[in-house]
């Protein structure tokens, strides 16, 4: 298991000569590289082609209120509190008394999801979905609990995949699952104010059995809509955009913004990076670079030296956009609706709507994270102009919130579409569907270096989509990098052994 460095190499100071690293990505992955790679006595550079530090981790603040103003998670905006790298690194910055918890998707018995007949609240919910979970199975001979289990996990994939993934896997939960999951007590797993829900979270950690025993296609997914559900999921209390800030500070060597790679050349004793700045472009020579920056932005450039199988991973490796809209609202209006946080799942385009707790000044106002997509359900509000897509959110979540449509509610609008942005191409890389050998073999292709080019990001670890697989990778990469010796000093250690021995 991958562990920070400290815990695997002992003391500070690095493994013979210290070397000379040039890091490609001012994310997370980027930065704890560096982090890592100067506390083991090596001398780094950060180079980011944006203006901004941080990579999919980005907090919008609202124009106003300063630093204490309204803000969005246009990014990264929640942390498994199991994911224990990424808690690592909060204590370690001194950030843990800004952990708190991170209210999810139907953890307000207030919030709403959809159903044939309306909108219905969460506490009211439970009678129709299991009655429209029942209807399609072909045995309804299940106990009570065991439709209320398979109707609040349909639920879930309902409204965490996009349209077209949950059509695919509606009826991965069919009768294998129900029928194993029928000869357990579900009583103590009943939750909400009424008992009218699951706590999947806690019967899936209870009972690994019937998690291995899932449809291979439904594993992955399963894990990221069981972390999604979880009730000990936490944020960072004045913006996630203070992780990477934090790690900044902490770098010694350069980090440089608006200074865009180009093209990667990999040679035996050297990586010749081609970077623009501006309407400058210059090349410069580096010992060894680790590459943190999304495939889809890699696979845009003009690489050579590297060899076929790992050009085959960087084209083929496959990323979801993600389309988040956030509207800065007047007041919390959702509060005399008795929603005190957490998400609705709404539907249509704007699919799920998260409500941020109102921690700062009332009078500034509140943020309301109008709509968060993902897959071809992003790609569908990613291809609207910004006016367009914010008519179309505003729209169809006036349906279920009409306050939104009261003169002056809305006092600003703030968005990000993943997928169309340069920088990255996509939000993140997403293995559903894949079983784990071949998750396990494309990650360790993503990871694989060229000679000194070494590679970090999401996109190499068995987290992806996660804070936690960045860091994951990043600390792979540098102990990788700790102990790598390049091939010219193989070769002049060899001669001189050689000689030493008298041999030819």
């Amino acid at each position: 298991m991958t562990a920070p460095l400290q815990e695997i190499d002992g003391p500070d100071g690095a493994i013979g000569r210290p070397k000379k690293v040039t890091v490609i990505g001012a994310g997370i992955a980027g930065l704890v590289t560096a982090y890592e790679l100067e506390r083991l006595g090596h001398h780094v550079q950060v180079i980011e082609g944006s203006r901004d530090i941080g990579g999919r981790i980005h907090t919008h603040r609202f124009p106003g209120g300063g630093a204490a103003g309204p803000f969005a998670e246009l990014g990264a905006m929640r942390i498994p509190a199991g994911h224990r790298l990424t808690m690592h690194y909060i204590a370690e910055l001194g950030l843990q008394n800004q952990v708190c918890e991170f209210r999810t998707l139907f953890s307000d018995d207030a919030a709403y999801l959809p159903s044939s007949s309306g909108y219905l609240r969460v506490r009211d919910a439970h009678e129709t979905l299991v009655d429209e979970f029942a209807a399609g199975l072909p045995n309804r001979h299940y106990r009570d609990n065991t439709l209320l289990f398979g109707a609040w996990l349909d639920a879930s994939i309902r409204a965490i995949a996009p349209r077209q993934f949950y059509a695919e896997l509606h009826d991965e939960i069919g009768a294998e699952l129900l029928n194993l999951v029928d000869h357990i007590d579900l009583a103590p797993y009943r939750c909400g104010s009424a008992g009218n829900r699951i706590d999947l979270h806690a019967f899936f950690a209870d009972h690994p059995q019937v998690r291995s025993l899932c449809p291979p296609r439904l594993e992955r997914f399963l894990d990221d809509v069981l972390d999604e559900t979880s009730s000990t999921i936490v944020r960072l209390r004045n913006g996630m955009d203070t992780l990477p800030r934090r790690l900044a500070s902490r770098i010694r060597g350069k980090i440089s913004t608006g200074q865009e790679v180009v093209g990667i050349d990999v040679r035996d004793d050297e990586v010749v990076l081609r970077i623009r700045q501006g309407v400058r472009t210059f090349t410069r020579s580096c010992d060894y670079v680790v590459c943190t920056i999304p495939f889809t932005v890699l696979r845009r450039m003009q690489l050579t030296g590297f060899d076929q199988d790992k050009l085959d991973i960087v084209h083929q490796t496959k990323y979801w956009p993600a389309t988040k809209i956030a509207f800065h609202c007047r007041e919390a209006f959702w509060e005399k609706d008795g929603i005190s946080g957490g998400a609705s799942f709404t539907g249509g385009h704007v699919r799920q709507t998260y409500y941020p707790p109102a921690d700062g000044d009332p009078a500034l106002g509140a943020v309301l994270l109008a709509s968060y997509t993902i897959g071809p359900d992003a790609d569908a509000l990613g291809r609207l102009s910004e006016t367009e897509r914010n008519a179309v959110v505003s729209r169809e979540l006036s349906v279920m919130h009409p306050e939104l449509s009261r003169p002056g509610m809305v006092l600003g609008v703030a968005g990000r579409a993943w997928g169309a942005r340069r920088w990255s191409w996509g939000a993140a890389t997403v293995r559903w569907g894949q079983e784990a050998a071949l998750r396990e073999a494309e990650r360790r292709a993503a990871a694989r270096p060229q000679k000194g080019l070494f590679f970090a990001g999401e996109h190499c670890s068995s987290k992806p989509a996660w804070i936690e697989g960045a860091i994951e990778s990043a600390i792979d990469a540098a102990h990788e990098i700790e102990w790598y010796e390049p091939r010219a000093s193989r070769v002049f250690a060899a001669a001189r052994t050689s000689r030493a021995d008298g041999s030819a």
